[in-house]
């Protein structure tokens, strides 16, 4: 694979050390204890590296209109950095995924952009966060506020025990809302757009527990989406889900494209680059490269990023 040279402080490995390493034909026999040794030592290469790398950002994908930019920031768990000057912007209407190995901050960023760490004593941050232009960590920011404009599903669906019902007007109850047209009309929207208004249209009453866990992990997307946030932030969505229910959380995602911003982490590579328009390369706390998914999967800039998205390390 032939890339153009990466905009960053490092250069890409000349070929015949990329072959070296690569060990021959990636179909052929297991890979021998040298192969293993070769890669080892890349990767304890890559790790000496990172604290001198900037990130690579795809032209293409500048000048995009941002409703989420994040600016130099940092986060410190008590004296440890777990994120290190991540800058970028998401652009609105569509999904961007953030991939990387477990540990490297995925998560830790996402739940950042939602204030969900404000809850740990020990984190300390610097830099900024930009929500259509209103600051993130500003000292008058209403919390609760901020989170009706920016959505968040966890892994493991987490609805309220109450009826399906109470789940998804949630949101305008705690805003003191009793006009019922409009609840019942919130209500049957969410759900519609969350793809699940058929399949419980006559059960709006009983418990939200009884629900699949697929059904329950789009209840708490239509709970999301009926506070019509800017942003819908998801947190490895399907990864406790089986096959069918997770299609079905895909074919969501893709519709609610264009009507809201998402940002979704994923540890899996099909589906990131199934579902999303942009995909952002984290590892070790830091963003590495931030492309068009076309482009990072099929024309990384860095040698780390194709050996990540390729399988060679993760």
């Amino acid at each position: 694979m032939n890339h153009p040279m990466p905009h960053s402080t490092m250069s890409a490995k000349p070929p015949e050390t990329r072959a070296a390493e690569q060990g021959g034909d990636r179909h052929s026999a297991p890979r021998s204890t040298s192969y293993q040794a070769s890669a080892s030592a890349g990767l304890f290469e890559t790790i000496s590296r990172a604290e001198r790398w900037e990130t690579t950002t795809h032209e293409s994908i500048l000048g995009q209109d941002p409703v989420l930019e994040i600016k130099d920031f940092k986060l410190w768990y008590g004296s440890a950095q777990a994120i290190h000057d991540v800058s970028f912007s998401v652009p609105r209407g569509k999904v961007t995924a953030l991939i990387g190995p477990s540990g490297c901050g995925k998560s830790t960023l996402l739940r950042s952009v939602n204030r969900m760490n404000d809850l740990v004593d020990s984190v300390r941050i610097e830099g900024e966060m930009l929500l259509s232009g209103d600051p993130i960590y500003g000292s008058g920011v209403d919390v609760i506020e901020l989170r009706k404009r920016i959505g968040m599903v966890f892994q493991k669906p987490n609805p309220f025990p109450m009826s399906l019902f109470e789940n998804v007007v949630y949101s305008l109850r705690i805003d003191g809302e009793r006009d019922k047209t409009l609840l019942q009309e919130t209500c049957e929207r969410s759900l519609m757009g969350a793809g699940l208004w058929d399949e419980v249209k006559d059960r709006l009453n009983d418990s939200a527990l009884q629900l699949s866990g697929g059904q329950q992990q789009r209840l708490c997307i239509a709970r999301a989406i009926a506070a019509e946030p800017e942003v819908l932030l998801l947190d490895e969505p399907c990864s406790a889900l089986d096959p069918i229910a997770t299609g079905k959380i895909e074919d969501l995602i893709d519709d609610l494209k264009g009507s809201y911003t998402v940002l979704i982490v994923t540890h899996n590579m099909q589906q990131a680059s199934r579902i999303s328009d942009n995909t952002a390369f984290m590892y070790l706390g830091r963003l590495v490269e931030y492309g068009p998914t076309e482009g990072i999967f099929l024309a990384p800039r860095l040698q780390e990023t194709e050996d990540y998205v390729t399988g060679r390390f993760g």
